[in-house]
């Protein structure tokens, strides 16, 4: 595999939807490394994330850049264009250095009959007795396994290789991290999966940095883990295990390592991640951690006035078009209507009564994951502000800048990557 640009052990995608925390983000990994480990940030933000707000990549690209001025950053940052495809990627080629290729589309589509064929032949190693060390029960496949797989995930892993392969093309070999998205699919890959959908992505020549498999249970926007946290941690293992195996047999990058998606707010698996990562002496990918749109509400509605009367605004209009901001991540939320407070008892709300209902402490007895949720996803209303919105970030800079970093380095880096 192509050597080039190399991603550190440890990284945090953030995202900085308004481009104004890029500073207050980079904070948190500098008190990461002043406290004994490397964490690098990732910048991400989607097409669908810059088509409601009106942004280019190009703006995250001059914030990243502005905030590693400011703080004297000399350690790696890259910039993800996340989640994109042939159609979309047109726009991130200049600014971004780190692309997240999406073949969600074509997960579960069969590939051609001939290249399946061809792909159990050339891998003989996947038929049969497959030992993966440091998992205890071997797996016994036969072809028509190796082969159902293959039908499942080929087609994806081939489009991969286009996108791959066009990126190379517009930005040269080696001038960009990779990584593969398989986690929009119904079920987890087991191990052996994941080990023929990492040989299917070494035939393509992919040098790839992370991958992104299915886990067991919901990962919602900007809340806690919802599952069998012990299940979870057997698939984490075990993944680790097929990577460290399938970096060896069939050449893939040393650095390859796992990418949470919506990793955010996991609090209930941040344990069990860095002691597997630690165990195996394997990197990880937090993609994304820390909500920082959230975390701007929280220090407008804590700076009081104008900036609390903006929080209050922004939950009502969420309110009124919570159909219409929820359809895009109905997979990825669980609003309970009930829960949500009305706009009429919101706007009678203390500065207190508003940062204990969307901050995440789960202590707290007011807080309240449906609001926190309608939020999450309520940031086309604060878009719809333009400078209005903006002017009330900058002009509360220091309380809004606390809480991101305070939120990303106390309530991600420190328990994923310290262990505390």
């Amino acid at each position: 595999m192509s050597e080039g640009l190399k991603l550190p052990r440890f990284s945090v995608g953030v995202g900085d939807r308004f481009a104004h925390q890029a500073k207050a983000q980079l904070a948190a990994c500098v008190l990461a490394g002043e406290a004994g480990v490397e964490v690098v940030p990732v910048w991400n933000k989607s097409n669908r994330e810059h088509m409601i707000i009106g942004s280019e990549p190009s703006n995250t690209r001059i914030a990243a850049d502005a905030a590693v001025k400011a703080l004297g950053w000399t350690k790696p940052y890259f910039l993800d264009a996340d989640h994109i495809n042939l159609k979309t990627v047109g726009r991130f080629l200049e600014p971004c250095d780190f692309f997240t290729l999406d073949v969600a589309d074509l997960i579960g589509q069969p590939a051609k009959a001939e290249d399946v064929d061809a792909f159990v032949t050339r891998h003989p190693e996947l038929v049969g007795t497959v030992t993966i060390p440091h998992i205890a029960e071997p797996f016994k496949t036969d072809e028509a396994f190796v082969k159902g797989v293959a039908n499942k995930f080929l087609a994806a892993v081939q489009h991969a290789g286009e996108i791959y392969r066009l990126l190379v093309d517009k930005n040269g070999a080696g001038k960009f991290v990779s990584e593969v998205s398989m986690d929009e699919t119904d079920y987890p890959q087991t191990p052996v999966e994941l080990l023929i959908i990492l040989a299917m992505i070494a035939d393509e020549k992919i040098p790839i940095q992370t991958i992104a498999p299915k886990f067991t249970g919901r990962f919602n926007k900007g809340v806690d883990y919802v599952g069998d946290v012990a299940q979870f941690t057997k698939e984490f293992n075990e993944d680790l295990a097929a990577i460290a195996f399938a970096i060896k047999t069939y050449g893939l990058p040393e650095n390859l390592k796992l990418s949470v998606h919506s990793g955010s707010d996991k609090f209930s698996i941040y344990k069990a991640i860095h002691d597997a990562v630690i165990s195996f002496g394997a990197g990880v990918h937090l993609k994304t951690a820390g909500t920082t749109w959230l975390e701007e509400l929280i220090g407008l509605a804590e700076a009081g006035g104008t900036g609390l009367e903006i929080a209050k605004e922004v939950y009502s209009e969420a309110y009124a078009h919570s159909e219409e901001l929820c359809a895009p991540y109905a997979t990825v939320i669980d609003i309970d209507p009930a829960k949500l407070p009305t706009p009429e008892e919101v706007n009678g709300w203390t500065s207190e009564q508003y940062t204990s209902a969307l901050r995440h402490v789960q202590s707290n007895a007011a807080y309240n994951q449906s609001f926190r949720q309608l939020l999450h996803v309520g940031f086309k209303v604060a878009a719809k502000m333009g400078d209005r919105y903006l002017n009330a970030l900058e002009a509360n800079e220091e309380i809004v800048a606390k809480n991101v970093t305070t939120n990303l380095f106390e309530r991600h880096i420190k328990p994923v990557f310290l262990g505390l």
